[in-house]
């Protein structure tokens, strides 16, 4: 039996073309398939492993565990920042499984879209009875910037 690697899964993807609004969509539908089968109450890293076999699913190409390296005064410096996913090479998405969503983790996801090149992201968290309470869009920069 073979082991299923979803550490960093580029599969032959059907996102090309979609646009940013497009994925978000189907990534919080993912994450909704997700947290109808698991329900609230685990760890992030389980979430995330499973939301990667979703996108796996629905053809859609994403990186785990993408480090965000910070540039300070043109010296780039390994923190040990990392993206939970990068979808589509478009979409930040932060994987929590919190209480309740702190301002913190939102400033988190800023800095890590300010930080890269993208310019949405998703912060998801699992830990709510109804997922959509749980799901916050932040666009860094006027929309006018951001091909939506």
């Amino acid at each position: 039996m073979s082991k299923l690697n979803l550490a960093t899964e580029v599969t032959d993807s059907t996102e090309k073309g979609k646009t940013i609004n497009e994925l978000t969509e189907i990534v919080i539908g993912c994450a909704i398939e997700v947290h109808r089968a698991l329900g609230p109450g685990l760890l992030e890293s389980a979430y995330e492993i499973c939301l990667c076999r979703e996108l796996t699913l629905h053809g859609i190409a994403f990186e785990r565990q993408v480090a965000i390296p910070v540039e300070y005064k043109g010296v780039k410096l390994d923190c040990g920042y990392r993206a939970d996913l990068i979808v589509g090479g478009k979409i930040l998405v932060e994987i929590k499984a919190v209480d309740q969503l702190a301002p913190i983790q939102e400033a988190q996801l800023l800095s890590y879209l300010k930080l890269s090149v993208l310019k949405v992201g998703l912060l998801i968290n699992f830990n709510e009875r109804m997922l959509m309470h749980g799901v916050r869009r932040k666009v860094l920069g006027p929309p006018e910037e951001v091909s939506l």
